[in-house]
């Protein structure tokens, strides 16, 4: 399967966009000395939790990427979890437009699998996706 490469026609950054929940990220690598910034903010700043952070180090660590690459990110959408997500997919998309190389490392590490799950929608009648009314005897 080959791998589709976005490039900015302006200055050449290659472009990823990644989803997950109802976040959308859209990711630029261009190369640098490994400075991450998300929505104008560092990295550490942004996302709090270590968990969200290392997700998105996972994708530039199996690629090697770690400190030769400026990655620059606009989230919008969801909460921290979903945009971590959504960054960590992007990245990986990104990346491979950057160097296509990576194709095979950022597969097989999971990180081009779009997580599908949706938060499900209120339907009427109903408190929430599926709570119904309490049911009163009298």
């Amino acid at each position: 399967m080959a791998a589709v490469v976005k490039k900015c026609k302006f200055n050449g950054d290659a472009l990823g966009t990644g989803r997950r929940k109802s976040s959308v990220a859209r990711v630029r690598v261009r190369p640098g000395s490994g400075v991450i910034t998300i929505n104008k903010k560092p990295f550490d700043e942004y996302f709090k939790f270590e968990k969200d952070r290392r997700a998105i180090q996972e994708v530039l660590e199996s690629a090697g990427e770690s400190d030769s690459v400026d990655v620059i990110c606009t989230c919008n959408g969801g909460g921290t979890t979903g945009q971590s997500g959504a960054v960590r997919m992007g990245l990986a998309r990104a990346i491979i437009s950057h160097n296509e190389e990576h194709f095979p490392a950022m597969r097989d590490g999971g990180f081009l699998t779009r997580d599908s799950r949706m938060s499900e929608r209120k339907k009427p009648g109903l408190h929430g996706a599926r709570r119904g009314t309490q049911f009163s005897k009298r």
